[in-house]
């Protein structure tokens, strides 16, 4: 005796669009010109990538400054062999990095031959991709600073 499956046929739309408002749309225009932008946060601190909230207490944040193209590792772990929904090509150290200017830290990849070559503290600068769009991809990585 063979039972009829209930069935119910649903698809799953988002039938609109966002913008990335005031804040992000400047964060991500600022990139695609090779400048990068924090936002000031009600206690004077700078968050860097920035948000349209404070996230300690939610007050609305507007102001951009300008933050560096060079900044510190604050915490970093090797990625190991790359993996086929990753964007590089070869290993990378993921480091949470602290742009100068900014309080907050940013993930991205750093670009090193080996955890050898990683430390917490060391600097690093930003290298560009050479065609830019205004996303955060726009940032190929992080290089250790030249010294001198």
């Amino acid at each position: 005796m063979a039972e009829d499956v209930l069935q119910a046929p649903l698809v799953l739309e988002y039938p609109f669009t966002r913008t990335t408002g005031p804040v992000v749309g400047a964060f991500l225009t600022g990139l695609r010109e090779g400048v990068v932008l924090g936002v000031k946060r009600s206690d004077g601190t700078v968050m860097c990538p920035p948000l349209e909230y404070d996230p300690i207490d939610a007050a609305p944040l507007g102001e951009m400054v300008d933050v560096g193209q060079a900044g510190t590792v604050v915490s970093w772990s090797w990625g190991g062999p790359p993996r086929d929904q990753q964007p590089f090509d070869r290993d990378v150290a993921w480091a949470l990095i602290t742009l100068d200017g900014a309080d907050t830290p940013m993930l991205h990849a750093v670009f090193v031959d080996g955890p050898a070559d990683m430390a917490t503290g060391m600097r690093v600068q930003i290298q560009w991709r050479d065609e830019r769009v205004g996303h955060i991809a726009d940032i190929a990585g992080f290089i250790p600073e030249e010294s001198g």
